[in-house]
């Protein structure tokens, strides 16, 4: 799919890519809207596409910021252990701002130097989370911004997906990979989206009616029950900012999530992928939860990485949200492991320590129960083998997702 090869087709992927993302199905930027972009360095093509495309649908100013991976690097490696917990002020300010002026948000998802924290100690790096800050967390729960977390493929995450091919044919790779997920090769992308969005709302309204106590986890590695709150309301990605404007918060987006109830989850899990959070990666997690806390933690590699994430805070160690995804997830089809969240966690059911999302719950008494935390960390533990049970207040069992598929009509 390179230029050279099929005569700019990637410019032209480029270009759809970014028209979607500023689009109604997308961020939905406004005019006169302030646009902030998050992306990486390699990322240049499409921040650059976003941005043009944003000014297209009138948007007064867009700020971009970009974060580099290796300076982070030299950060874990040389400073001394008691600074690494500093973030800047004005980076928590940018978003507060961003926030106080109902702007939009973009963050480009991918990781050009994927691997390059591989030699720092997960001690080190569990302290060190940024780009990712709690300001983030804060203005979202406040609905002050319409946001999105989307993919900004680039050469350097390509090479590391797939190491077997030169660089632009790993290139080209991606940008194929990422076209179908995003669906940028259906005549109308964004009607295809809004076909996938009323499938998923259509599950998220029959789960919340369902009105659960609690969802059991079953198969290799995996025998886990997770509480609901009595005002656990299933979502999609679709929102609303508190001032009306709709928006999609992940694309692509494949899930159906809830909060659950942080004091009742109990049991043992294991990861179906590999988890990466703030460059370092973390395989084989297996965690165990007794009545709602995570109390022992391993992994073949980065376990530490885990442990120092949930010794963050108090809400750090229970889970903020539980998530469900089909068969029908094209992300999940592929088979790829992306070794990013956004699109593995739209691969697998998952769930999320950290912080929960106000929205997923429906009355007041529940809001006080959610998890609340600085962090929100997902991470993978769906695959065809994993059953998925609801589970009653009566003691009635309803099956949900047995080998990826729906156990009801949709």
């Amino acid at each position: 799919m390179s230029e050279s090869r099929n005569g700019g087709g990637r410019v032209e992927l480029v270009s759809s890519l970014s028209d979607l993302i500023v689009s109604d199905v997308g961020v939905n930027v406004q005019a006169g809207q302030i646009v902030g972009i998050t992306a990486a360095p390699g990322m240049e093509a499409v921040w650059r596409a976003v941005a043009e495309a944003a000014y297209r649908r009138g948007a007064s100013y867009v700020d971009l910021w970009v974060f580099d991976g290796h300076v982070k690097h030299s950060r874990l490696t040389h400073a001394p252990l008691h600074s690494l917990a500093y973030r800047p002020p004005w980076w928590g300010e940018r978003y507060r701002s961003l926030g106080a002026l109902a702007g939009a948000q973009i963050r480009l998802a991918g990781e050009p130097a994927l691997g390059l924290m591989e030699d720092i100690a997960p001690e080190r790096l569990g302290i060190d989370m940024m780009p990712r800050l709690p300001e983030t967390l804060e203005v979202t729960h406040a609905r002050q911004w319409n946001w999105i977390v989307t993919p900004g493929p680039c050469a350097g995450w390509a090479a590391r997906l797939y190491p077997d091919l030169t660089e632009a044919a790993a290139l080209d790779r991606l940008w194929e990979e990422i076209a179908d997920i995003m669906r940028l090769g259906e005549p109308d992308p964004a009607a295809a989206w809004r076909e996938r969005f009323a499938q998923l709302d259509a599950v998220a309204r029959r789960l919340t009616a369902l009105k659960l106590d609690a969802l059991h986890f079953q198969g290799p590695g995996t025998d886990l029950r997770v509480g609901l709150l009595p005002g656990s309301l299933w979502q999609s990605a679709g929102d609303e900012t508190a001032g009306g404007i709709p928006f999609t918060a992940n694309l692509p987006t494949e899930e159906v999530f809830t909060a659950p109830d942080p004091v009742r989850v109990d049991g043992h899990v294991r990861a179906t992928r590999p988890l990466t959070v703030g460059g370092g990666t973390v395989v084989d997690l297996e965690v165990h939860f007794l009545e709602g806390r995570a109390v022992e933690v391993s992994a073949r590699q980065g376990a530490g990485l885990v442990e120092a994430m949930i010794a963050t805070d108090p809400g750090a160690a229970r889970l903020g949200e539980v998530a469900l995804v089909d068969a029908e997830s094209r992300i999940g089809r592929l088979g790829t492991v992306f070794s990013e969240t956004l699109l593995d966690e739209n691969a697998a059911s998952h769930i999320a320590l950290g912080a929960a999302y106000p929205d997923t719950v429906s009355d007041a008494g529940s809001r006080a129960q959610i998890n609340e935390s600085s962090i929100h960390i997902d991470f993978m533990i769906g695959s065809p083998e994993i059953s998925v049970t609801g589970l009653t207040a009566d003691g009635g069992q309803l099956p949900l997702l047995r080998d990826g598929r729906w156990q009801f009509a949709v």
